[in-house]
């Protein structure tokens, strides 16, 4: 079933040069039957549109995967998306939604690389809206002596989010605003007032093939310094590293340590993205 309030109207795509806290944001988050775009399906889809450091709207939907849903990937189970709508009818209804604002997410190419690949499995066209990860900006402006590692269950506790991380997509979202409501101060006092100056992500339409090639350098970026390998200097964009990243999707078992996420610290399953 897809539950929409329509209290948010789509506007305009934002100008850079608006000030942040002029900017509607669309904070998504996705659950999924795995964790490669293309070969797992999108289970979830839940989304606030966040304006002003006040939520605005929310949408949130089921989506029935048309398989089996793999045991410890989710808190869903195949009867509860068993009567839900397919892909091609919920995907829609979630552009319209976010329409005009700016896609944000915690580990933000996890949940975008999973819908771009969502829409050109249903045909549609992926707008291409400006995307910002609060992992990101959660590095910029906390130290370590603050936090220790930024994934969404640590930054939620810390900023005393209103909705706890409970690996569903419409909680997570919710609990992501939250803490982007408290950064945004932050970013402020860092001299970082507008859109622009959060140089923001340009998310791959295409889920970046080198991750699935192990054993092999990843891509190295044109104008790169020497020696430095796309691995290293944009690390953080992949969610990686020693300061964690991510919640709410499950790490493959047994990973952890820098480059993979032990889970969410409270000893339940593993997380890739590290809620």
């Amino acid at each position: 079933m897809i539950t929409w309030d329509t209290s948010a109207r789509p506007v305009l795509a934002p100008d850079r040069n608006q000030p942040l806290d002029a900017i509607d944001f669309v904070v998504v988050d996705v659950e999924t039957t795995g964790w490669t775009p293309g070969k797992a399906q999108i289970t979830e889809i839940g989304a606030v549109r966040v304006s002003g450091g006040k939520l605005t709207g929310q949408f949130t939907s089921l989506v029935n995967p048309g398989g089996p849903i793999p045991g410890r990937v989710t808190e869903l189970t195949d009867e509860m998306v068993a009567a839900a709508p397919p892909l091609d009818r919920v995907l829609p209804a979630f552009l319209a939604f976010a329409s005009g604002g700016v896609l944000t997410a915690h580990n933000a190419p996890f949940d975008i690389g999973f819908l771009t690949a969502a829409c050109r499995a249903c045909g549609l066209p992926w707008p291409r809206p400006p995307v910002v990860d609060t992992v990101d900006l959660a590095r910029r402006v906390l130290g370590a002596d603050e936090v220790p590692n930024c994934k969404l269950a640590t930054l939620a506790e810390y900023f005393g989010a209103r909705t706890t991380p409970s690996h569903r997509a419409l909680a997570d979202a919710m609990a992501t605003a939250d803490v982007l409501t408290a950064l945004l101060p932050r970013l402020d006092a860092a001299g970082i007032s507008t859109l622009g100056e959060i140089r923001l992500r340009r998310v791959p339409g295409i889920w970046p093939r080198w991750l699935a090639l192990p054993g092999r350098w990843l891509r190295r970026w044109p104008g790169r310094p020497p020696g430095r390998p796309w691995a290293v200097r944009y690390r953080p964009w992949l969610g990686t590293g020693t300061r964690g990243g991510r919640r709410g999707h499950r790490d493959r078992p047994g990973e952890s340590g820098r480059g993979a996420h032990s889970g969410d610290g409270r000893g339940d399953r593993a997380d890739p993205a590290g809620q």
